[in-house]
């Protein structure tokens, strides 16, 4: 095997985590360790690219629900679904009841029982029910939650858990991210979501202000296009509206300031332990993990933090 390109983890992380088409990269468990460690920035990215679909969404037809469900949507196809397909294939071979052998092997069919049909319904509603009442801070929420969805894969490889197969995408990244690396990803993905987090708080890029400034909303008196003025005039109308932070940090402190990002940081940990939660029931109940359940603890990442978010924002 030639020697991995500097670019060569990124490559991968981007080509196994999303369906955009990458250069051929040669592959060994180095280069997949730094793949997993880089996987919550392919998160951010997602998060970007659903977001700017909520934002067109939600200002050309005024709903926060048809924004929710397209983005979601998209995300799914961004992602070709293997996560929403992982997940489904876990929830069948844990509701089986079976040993781990027999366990895998309904995982690896290629129909989907009513266990993974129950699931992905009530995950996908969850996820598009949660995103549309974030309101103006939505973007926020959505990268914090897809970021912390493939922050969960990055611990689910570190040193000391084991792959459920011989073979198979888990096999190759298991056990290939060290406790530093885990650790450090965390911390700059924890920086990004709180710079993404006081963004929001001072009242820019919110929604009420995007919506303005592509011509569906108000300006600011005097035409200005400055956009501290456009966003901070639109926020006054939306908070006469009564959009605003309206979790349970929000109420407590009526601090934007100190709720956001404490709200976004703290569903940032819900998403983690959730997942963490997952996976451990999965390698007791399989002996280790599994593409499936690297989807699948995405999945659950992603949701627990959506949901966090909405009670605490």
């Amino acid at each position: 095997m030639s020697r991995p390109s500097p670019g060569a983890a990124w490559w991968f992380a981007v080509g196994t985590l999303t369906i955009f088409p990458v250069p051929p990269v040669p592959v060994d468990r180095t280069v997949a360790g730094r793949a997993m460690s880089l996987a919550p920035f392919v998160g951010v990215a997602l998060g970007v690219a659903g977001s700017a679909v909520f934002v067109v969404a939600y200002a050309a037809s005024g709903s926060p629900l048809i924004g929710a469900v397209l983005a979601v949507g998209t995300l799914a196809w961004l992602t070709r679904a293997l996560h929403l397909d992982g997940l489904a294939d876990l929830a069948d071979g844990l509701g089986s009841g079976k040993p781990a052998q027999g366990a895998l092997d309904v995982m690896k069919r290629s129909d989907i029982g009513p266990f993974g049909v129950v699931t992905l319904l009530i995950t996908l509603f969850l996820q598009v029910a949660t995103l549309q009442r974030a309101g103006p801070f939505a973007w926020a929420v959505l990268v914090t939650a897809t970021a912390t969805g493939r922050l969960a894969v990055t611990w689910a490889c570190r040193s000391g858990v084991p792959a459920a197969r011989p073979g198979g995408l888990g096999a190759l990244v298991a056990g290939t991210v060290r406790r530093s690396a885990a650790v450090a990803a965390t911390v700059v993905t924890a920086a990004v979501v709180a710079l993404a987090a006081l963004i929001a708080a001072d009242g820019g890029p919110r929604l009420d202000g995007l919506w303005a400034l592509i011509g569906l909303g108000q300006g600011p008196p005097g035409g200005s296009s400055d956009l501290s003025d456009v966003a901070g005039n639109v926020a006054v109308a939306v908070a006469d509206a009564g959009v605003q932070p309206a979790g349970l940090l929000y109420r407590l402190s009526g601090d934007p300031y100190f709720s956001i990002p404490t709200g976004l940081l703290l569903a940032m940990a819900a998403g983690l332990v959730s997942a963490a939660l997952l996976r451990r029931r999965a390698v007791r109940r399989l002996g280790g993990i599994t593409g499936d359940v690297l989807g699948a603890l995405v999945e659950t990442a992603t949701t627990a933090t959506l949901l966090a978010a909405a009670v605490l924002v």
